[in-house]
C-alpha cells in the first residue's frame, strides 16, 4: 500500500457494531496488529487495557462519541467512522470533541491513507484536519448535504477554517 508505510505494525482498535465492517476494516488494514470491539463495552475495556497507536470508532450502535472521550484520555488519535451519522452536525461534534478526522463509510477504501495522514500529521506537530480538508474538499460533503451545508455553522467553519490557515501559515 503506498502512502501508507507510518500504519505498518501500528496497534489500531477498530470498533462498530457491524460484523462486515469489522472484517473489512481488518483486511484493509491487514499491515497493522488490529484489535476489534463490537460494543462500547467491549471497546472501553480493550482501551482501559491495551495500548493503542489509533482507534477507528463508529458513531451509531457502539457511543462513539463516549469511546473518543475515553481515547482522548488515553492520548489515542481516534477518527470517526460513519454511514448513519454522516451529518455536518456530526461533524462539527466529531470536530469540537478532539476526533483526529472524520470518514464517511463509503469511503472505507480509503482508510489506510486516511490513517496515515494522522500519523504523519501526529509526528510533525500539525493538525490532521488540514490533509482531511485536501482529501475530502467541501465539494465532497456539498453533493451529500448540500450546496450550503456549512451555512448552519457559519462562524465555526469560519474560526476552523482560519485555525488551519494560521497553522499552515505558521509552519
Amino acid at each position: 500500500m503506498a502512502g501508507t508505510e507510518l500504519i505498518e505494525g501500528k496497534r489500531i482498535l477498530i470498533v462498530d457494531d457491524e460484523q462486515d465492517i469489522l472484517d473489512v476494516l481488518e483486511e484493509i488494514l491487514r499491515v497493522c496488529r488490529i484489535s476489534k470491539a463490537s460494543s462500547f463495552e467491549e471497546a472501553k475495556n480493550l482501551m482501559e487495557t491495551e495500548e493503542f497507536d489509533l482507534a477507528v470508532l463508529d458513531i451509531m450502535g457502539v457511543r462513539g462519541y463516549d469511546l473518543l472521550k475515553i481515547a482522548q484520555e488515553k492520548k489515542i488519535p481516534a477518527v470517526m467512522l460513519t454511514a448513519h451519522a454522516f451529518t455536518p452536525d456530526n461533524l462539527v461534534r466529531s470536530i469540537r470533541e478532539g476526533a483526529a478526522f472524520y470518514i464517511p463509510k463509503d469511503e472505507l477504501g480509503r482508510i489506510p491513507e486516511f490513517l496515515n495522514d494522522v500519523l504523519d500529521a501526529r509526528a510533525k506537530g500539525r493538525n490532521p484536519w488540514a490533509s482531511w480538508q485536501e482529501k475530502l474538499p467541501s465539494s465532497y460533503f456539498a453533493k451529500r448535504f448540500g450546496a450550503a451545508w456549512q451555512d448552519t455553522d457559519k462562524e465555526f467553519w469560519s474560526t476552523f477554517r482560519a485555525s488551519l490557515q494560521a497553522r499552515k501559515s505558521a509552519e
